[in-house]
């Protein structure tokens, strides 16, 4: 099936590839040979990742709407280039170990990969169907830092399209300054399809938000969080946080191992105070 859909999606496309220059060209030829590459990968994904592969395609929902700059169409590209590169971490169940379990069965599990280094992976249930979850975070993303003290201050500097943001996130510092501020600036973009909805982000330059005083400037992803409902139950949500962090600076690994694990149980608990008012 998905095969012959990222054939439909190439043909529908076609017009617009024909008008199409420069980098908005290679953008889209790039993307539809990504999503033939995943459609010939064998053992096939799981189901919720192969339906959001089969519908992002920037060919049949980015190129569609408004012309976008050269600037705007990279920050696209590596929107998605950041979904594709995080569900390929999820799909793969191997390797995975256990760091820390909450009596409540909140687990946080974490591998190393050669490319990207160690990555971390919250998997938790949340007491409230999809769509309240999944405002809180894209539609509310603002308003994090009210809530989650990890978290300063989120700010949306730009729009691109309906379903790409840039950011900029400032962390808080760690209770004994254990690790100081840091700061990073994102390109993040949402993709919601049928009943799985995939938040995706990763680091990258803006030339309005430089390296602001008193903050490290830290780099992350590829990472995402996939809400789904829970089987059986609509009313719960399934959320998978994929983490991957350069905190920067001279900070042992076990101390960033430890904040990093702890950061995700804390926001579960925050995220369920949250829903819970």
């Amino acid at each position: 099936m998905l095969p012959a859909t990222s054939k439909l999606c190439a043909a529908i496309s076609y017009r617009h590839l024909r008008n199409m220059t420069g980098l908005r060209r290679q953008a889209a030829v790039a993307i539809s040979q990504e999503l033939s590459r995943l459609a010939s990968r064998s053992p096939g994904p799981s189901t919720w990742i192969h339906q959001v592969r089969r519908r992002s395609s920037l060919l049949s929902s980015r190129l569609e709407e408004k012309p976008f700059s050269e600037m705007e169409m990279s920050y696209i590209k590596q929107g998605e280039e950041a979904l594709q590169k995080s569900l390929r971490i999820l799909e793969d169940q191997d390797d995975w170990k256990t760091e820390t379990v909450a009596g409540n069965g909140d687990k946080v599990l974490s591998k190393v990969l050669p490319d990207v280094g160690k990555v971390f992976r919250l998997e938790v249930v949340v007491d409230q169907p999809l769509d309240r979850v999944y405002g809180e975070l894209v539609d509310n993303m603002e308003q994090m830092g009210d809530w989650n003290p990890n978290v300063k201050e989120v700010r949306i500097l730009e729009k691109i399209g309906k379903d790409t943001v840039i950011t900029h996130e400032k962390a808080a510092a760690t209770p004994g300054n254990i690790v100081g501020p840091r700061d990073f600036v994102s390109v993040r973009c949402s993709r919601r399809r049928g009943s799985t909805c995939v938040l995706a982000g990763m680091s990258t330059t803006y030339g309005a938000m430089p390296e602001q005083e008193g903050f490290i400037r830290a780099e992350n992803g590829p990472t995402c969080m996939v809400l789904r409902p829970l089987a059986g139950s609509p009313s719960q949500t399934r959320l998978t946080w994929l983490l991957s962090i350069d905190l920067k600076g001279w900070l042992p690994k076990t101390i960033i191992n430890q904040v990093l694990s702890q950061t995700q149980v804390d926001f579960a608990k925050h995220l369920r105070q949250r829903l819970a008012r």
